[in-house]
């Protein structure tokens, strides 16, 4: 069982953070070792060629760790998931007519590439919108995103779980339903991958991207991506050097290659030796496979399903416990309760959580306690 961690944070004693969403805080370890990182620089002497790779290996094999998978030649380092949304929606063969499934309100890194890319293909975006409900509404939503996926179908781009609301959508049955008609299922997983687990083995994505500053607990500006053999013969965004075959060896750099490294390494973004991110990253990765994404989630369930209660019982609707993950919820607001005065408290509480549209989100993790959600429920009274 985790306890709270709030001690390996350096969050002040008068912040409430609901907002891991938005943007996790350092872990200490993750601060010093960007500290260290931007210290080897001055040392430049220091970093030999195997550096420019060692610490990238080593990423590969500790994200392919959390997410249960046993390739990690098929993870590469990205400055964005749009980046690795681009390479995929680049390389997969569009005919006109394909379909091109989302989910409505989807956050836009996995929206805007493809629909450059139904243009240029004459393909058509199809969103599947939540269902006018509350009751059973994530039931109701997985199950018109089934219905959605027929034979034309050549994409599905999704989520784990809705980055507004944390409703969780029925991945293994979706990656069934596109095996039988042979579409692809694209993910942005940037809201769970880290607190909530992710078996690979059953949903078996082609492309699963993850940025690395909110659930990974890790820097801006990097994540990470998975790509399936279906890309092995792709053709990257980007030339660069790292990518070809052979590149370790810094003397021959010249004696050109039209090959590139295994698996996916084709799709990692050009100086991915990264000597500060890299570092900050790999220490996340360790804490994270330390603690284990199901003890994250069985914290933050313990944290919020209660509270989720007593919200309801202020009249608010909050996504069916078995339907939504434990680290992030939204709270949609009856007609009595005013938005701009419930801002308004939260904000001279001190308390930090986001608004998307007439909802409230509210992204807790373990470094929060049940007084902080007190704190927000005092609120609303």
């Amino acid at each position: 069982m985790l306890n709270c961690q709030k001690s390996r944070f350096r969050l002040p004693e008068d912040i409430v953070y609901l907002n891991g969403s938005y943007m996790s805080p350092n872990l200490d370890v993750v601060e010093a070792a960007g500290i260290e990182g931007v210290k080897q620089k001055s040392h430049p002497y220091l970093i030999k060629p195997n550096d420019f790779f060692a610490a990238n290996d080593l990423a590969r094999s500790l994200f392919a760790e959390l997410i249960n998978m046993n390739e990690p030649g098929r993870i590469v380092s990205i400055p964005s998931v749009s980046y690795a949304i681009s390479n995929a929606a680049n390389n997969i063969p569009f005919e006109a007519g394909d379909k091109i499934i989302l989910t409505g309100e989807q956050f836009p890194s996995n929206v805007y590439p493809w629909m450059r890319v139904a243009q240029e293909k004459g393909a058509s975006l199809i969103f599947v919108d939540p269902p006018d409900v509350k009751d059973k509404r994530a039931a109701k939503w997985n199950k018109n995103i089934l219905e959605a996926i027929d034979t034309k179908t050549k994409v599905v781009a999704m989520a784990q779980a809705h980055w507004t609301d944390g409703t969780l959508f029925n991945l293994p049955a979706i990656r069934e339903r596109t095996e039988a008609v042979n579409a692809y299922l694209v993910l942005d997983c940037t809201q769970t991958i880290g607190a909530l687990p992710f078996d690979f083995a059953k949903i078996r994505p082609d492309v699963l991207a993850v940025a690395a500053y909110k659930w990974l607990l890790g820097p801006y500006s990097i994540g990470l991506a998975y790509f399936s053999d279906r890309f092995d013969q792709g053709i990257p965004l980007e030339e660069n050097w790292m990518n070809r075959l052979n590149s370790e060896d810094f003397s021959a750099l010249v004696n050109y290659q039209e090959k590139y490294q295994p698996m996916a390494n084709r799709f990692e973004v050009g100086e991915k030796s990264n000597f500060t991110l890299i570092p900050m990253l790999l220490a996340a990765l360790e804490q994270l496979n330390s603690w284990t994404p199901e003890a994250i989630q069985d914290y933050c369930c313990k944290l919020s399903f209660p509270f989720a209660e007593k919200f309801r019982e202020y009249g608010c609707w909050v996504e069916e416990d078995q339907y939504r993950c434990g680290h992030l919820f939204g709270i949609r607001l009856p007609e009595n309760l005013d938005l701009e005065k419930l801002k308004t408290k939260i904000s001279s509480s001190n308390i930090f959580v986001s608004y998307r549209g007439s909802s409230i989100r509210v992204s807790p993790n373990v470094y929060n306690t049940k007084s902080d959600m007190q704190k927000l429920l005092d609120c609303f009274n």
